[in-house]
């Protein structure tokens, strides 16, 4: 899986379509240039949301009312699809081959892996953030979990709409049981289903990091239910189901959701410490860095297809050393593409790689046609 080309419309400072390398694109220039505006572009088309905002309005082009992204996408069969998506205040509008897609069926498209700032949260911040990063990885090798995962978030919004209700005492207690009832079922047997693959998930990147695979540093992961502590975990389905009757009342009080896999979260260790906790920043952005790569790994163990990785700021995160390490490390795992303002960090890599100046959102100057050359001989 190749992300062939991105064409840009009224998106930030962008402009033009930039024909990208299969393996390795340097995107370089002086800051507030665009550079990350393209990788925040690539991940937009690949994912349908930004890395940077939560609200899309704020990357149309000011004066503006539609930015659109376009991107050619090619696949080892020799098969190409186009992608588009269009912006237009807060909402968007999803197509593959110009025809309107479910989102579902559209994140099947590009599988994107990132390494920026924001992506700190996952080593840093909430659980929700590190709960996002197992069903984003999960989803990858299975997409089918994105259904599971959005027909959960439907029943938790209902199941919230009832308690709300009670907790305001618009509901008598027998009417409270009666419209629960269905939700929690549904919540138990999707909730089964999360626990299942999030649980089998992490097993899987613990296997990947223990491989070492970029620098020897002991990092493990963790991942901890809300249940742990309260019962029999081999039996996760009636655990669940016992503690929903046994917190109804705390629910009703609350008025939203109290159990289910909604409120899990991941443990990442370094030499045994939660590095949330412990860990320098250094620390917490090398665990970052091995925890998206374990995730590659498991990818291209099970696709046949090489995913993209993008990482803003290269060289803000790290030193010329590691800087070449990791690249030699993805150099045929990944087609990756990696923003810089230094350009002497990685010029040892533009014989072998896309290079692409960035001035005012434009491509200024670009290898990209000797590298393509350079790629089809390998």
């Amino acid at each position: 899986m190749l992300l062939a080309a991105i064409e840009a419309t009224n998106f930030r400072n962008l402009s033009g379509r930039i024909e990208w390398g299969p393996r390795l694109n340097i995107i370089f220039g002086n800051n507030g240039q665009g550079k990350t505006n393209w990788l925040e572009a690539i991940y937009l088309l690949a994912r349908t949301k930004s890395f940077r905002t939560q609200r899309l309005q704020e990357s149309i082009r000011f004066g503006e009312e539609l930015a659109v992204i376009r991107g050619t996408v090619t696949t080892g069969q020799d098969l190409q699809r186009d992608l588009q998506v269009s912006l237009h205040d807060n909402s968007k509008t999803i197509f593959v081959n110009s025809k309107r897609e479910t989102l579902a069926r559209y994140l099947t498209q590009l599988q994107v892996f990132s390494f920026t700032a924001a992506d700190l949260d996952v080593v840093r911040g909430m659980p929700e953030a590190r709960r996002r990063f197992l069903d984003r990885g999960i989803s990858s090798l299975k997409p089918a979990y994105l259904k599971t995962l959005a027909d959960y978030n439907k029943v938790i919004k209902q199941k919230n709409r009832v308690l709300q209700l009670a907790n305001e005492n618009e509901l008598g207690p027998e009417k409270v049981d009666d419209l629960l009832a269905p939700w929690n079922e549904q919540l138990v047997r999707l909730g089964v289903l999360i626990h299942q693959a999030r649980t089998e998930y992490v097993a899987g990147l613990n296997a990947a990091l223990a491989q070492q695979l970029f620098e020897r540093r002991d990092i493990t992961t963790r991942y901890i239910s809300a249940l742990e502590n309260k019962g029999d975990m081999s039996d996760y389905e009636s655990l669940l189901r016992s503690r929903i009757s046994l917190r109804m009342a705390a629910e009703v009080a609350a008025g939203h959701a109290l159990i289910g896999p909604h409120r899990d979260d991941l443990e990442i260790h370094l030499d045994g410490r939660e590095i949330r906790v412990y860990g320098s920043s250094g620390q917490q952005r090398s665990a970052l860095l091995l925890l998206d790569l374990a995730a590659i790994s498991l990818y291209n163990l099970a696709s046949n297809n090489h995913p993209v990785f993008i990482i803003d700021d290269v060289d803000a995160e790290l030193d010329e050393g590691r800087i070449r390490h990791l690249l030699e490390y993805l150099e045929n795992r990944t087609q990756t593409f990696i923003t810089t303002s230094k350009r002497s960090h990685v010029e040892e890599f533009f014989s072998r790689a896309s290079v692409f100046e960035i001035e005012d959102g434009k491509v200024r100057s670009n290898n990209v046609e000797s590298s393509l050359a350079l790629g089809s001989r390998r």
